[in-house]
């Protein structure tokens, strides 16, 4: 199945590589599409549990859903995140 969710602290492009990189460590998801014009991550997932752990993974790098809580923790999460992605972007 596939579903787009809209997630929080998504800025640039590297937010958008660290996603596209890290969410296909996550089994059952594939097809990973980051707009960071509308703040929203695409995938097709294979069960229920693959959606919530791809969810649990957007979380874990400091993008959670808007509808979901956006800590301190969560921000300072997305902002390393986001460094990395660029980094790793700019050396591919």
């Amino acid at each position: 199945m596939k579903t787009t969710l809209e997630i929080q602290n998504l800025k640039c492009g590297g937010c958008a590589h660290t996603i596209s990189t890290k969410m296909t460590d996550v089994s059952g998801i594939d097809n990973v599409l980051v707009s960071v014009e509308t703040s929203e991550v695409s995938f097709n997932y294979e069960l229920e549990t693959d959606l919530l752990a791809a969810k649990q993974k957007l979380k874990s790098l400091g993008y959670p859903e808007v509808d979901t809580e956006n800590s301190m923790v969560s921000k300072a999460k997305s902002f390393i995140s986001c460094a990395t992605g660029k980094i790793a972007n700019h050396d591919s």
